[in-house]
């Protein structure tokens, strides 16, 4: 139908600088998926912790067998106890257990000062996750307070307060990058083809002259668009494992809070974002050439 041929279209654009735009997709997207690891280790690592909150229940110095045995009974049918195994976690501290951690942990001698065990047996109870916020901790912590035999009930409410909140200040802090980077790829993959087209606009005017439809002409410079996207979101992804591998290296305790699931969704988010913005971009730049006045291209 037409005195040029696709292929011999694609062969003329030897000088389209696939390249560059191939180069500015990838690291483009690389900080896109570098902030979404950042972002799903951080809420590993809220995951980590709420799993590993505890409550501990100290009683009363002169509580009897019979209300130690009932409010065990009591913690252990409470909803936001974790079951694991068909087990609550409940666990019960003895006065001579928790001298021997204080010991352990201080070796400190206490019996040289005090002559008698001063420490209080204790429940350590471990909370569901869905429970362990900080308003719901207060409200457990008063009503597990008032049961029969109970002195006092602890956990790490300042350690959490401040996990929890910082947290939540680099999930608002990616998310304005994310979204930073993604604006800024947008306008740089744009910039970038429009350069590039601008090398090729008298062949696009040429293919037009000769009766070349708008569909004909956009084939192989969208078909690049789709493989630079697809070939960018590769080496970002690569680049990405790359990084993550070495750090983990040499951060072990980062191991634990690794989402191998999300870790993968977030790459086949590459994968579709990268040929979509080299698609979309590509097509809103060249239908830019199509209606331009012929004094224009000069």
């Amino acid at each position: 139908m037409h005195w040029l041929s696709n292929q011999t279209l694609s062969n003329r654009l030897g000088n389209y600088p696939g390249l560059l735009i191939t180069i500015s997709l990838s690291i483009a997207l690389f900080l896109i998926g570098f902030c979404g690891w950042i972002a799903i280790s951080s809420n590993e690592l809220i995951k980590y912790i709420k799993q590993n909150i505890e409550l501990q229940i100290f009683l009363d110095s002169d509580i009897g067998t019979e209300d130690s045995e009932k409010l065990k009974n009591y913690l252990s049918n409470l909803e936001i106890t974790e079951i694991k195994d068909q087990k609550p976690q409940l666990s019960l501290i003895t006065k001579e257990k928790a001298a021997e951690i204080f010991y352990k942990e201080t070796k400190e001698n206490y019996k040289e000062i005090l002559g008698e065990n001063p420490f209080r047996a204790s429940f350590v109870l471990k909370l569901k996750p869905e429970y362990i916020q900080e308003d719901q901790l207060k409200s457990i912590k008063t009503h597990i307070e008032k049961q029969v035999g109970v002195y006092e009930v602890n956990y790490a409410q300042d350690f959490l307060k401040g996990i929890i909140d910082n947290i939540n200040k680099i999930y608002k802090f990616l998310t304005f990058v994310v979204l930073a980077f993604f604006i800024a790829t947008v306008f740089l993959i744009n910039n970038t083809i429009k350069l590039a087209l601008y090398s090729q606009r008298f062949i696009i005017r040429t293919m037009q002259l000769v009766g070349a439809t708008d569909k004909f002409i956009q084939k192989p410079f969208l078909k690049n668009g789709i493989v630079q996207g697809i070939v960018a979101a590769l080496i970002s992804i690569v680049t990405i494992s790359l990084f993550r591998f070495l750090v983990i290296s040499q951060i072990d305790s980062l191991e634990i809070i690794q989402n191998n699931r999300s870790l993968i969704i977030l790459f086949l988010l590459l994968i579709i974002l990268g040929p979509v913005i080299g698609f979309l971009s590509t097509y809103q730049s060249i239908i830019r050439y199509h209606k331009m006045e012929l004094d224009k291209l000069y």
